[in-house]
């Protein structure tokens, strides 16, 4: 596919006339050319006078902004460890007592054991079954 040309024959006009006609064209192309950010830097640059200024102050503002998000990324990471600590910590006490619990139950039953024997030994010697 071609491209139609963006040469067009003007007429003769005041040279005003003929800049301004320039002016249109170039706009044309860069919206057929350029894609929407690149625009808006064009614009810019335009405005600017293309004097590097907007560069200058774009590269500041990306500079704060990814500083900014730099820092934020690591409150946030550091919440997120702080709070992955602390859910380890409480797993590890709840744990802990669980295991004392279960240690506690398993003299209990060891003595219940004892119990039981002891009290199928009385009842075996006094001749009582069932």
């Amino acid at each position: 596919m071609e491209r139609p040309s963006l040469e067009v024959n003007l007429p003769d006009t005041h040279e005003e006339g003929k800049l301004y006609v320039v002016d249109s064209l170039n706009n044309l192309n860069k919206l057929n050319v350029c894609p929407d950010e690149s625009q808006h830097s064009l614009d810019e640059e335009e405005n600017t006078g293309g004097t590097g200024e907007s560069m200058a102050g774009s590269n500041t503002r990306n500079q704060r902004l990814f500083f900014i998000t730099f820092i934020l990324t690591l409150i946030i990471s550091l919440a997120l460890v702080s709070f992955v600590i602390f859910l380890i910590i409480q797993t590890r006490n709840k744990i802990d007592q669980i295991s004392s619990r279960l240690l506690s139950e398993k003299k209990n039953i060891e003595e219940l054991k004892k119990i039981n024997r002891i009290i199928l030994k009385h009842l075996n010697q006094s001749g009582i079954k069932e």
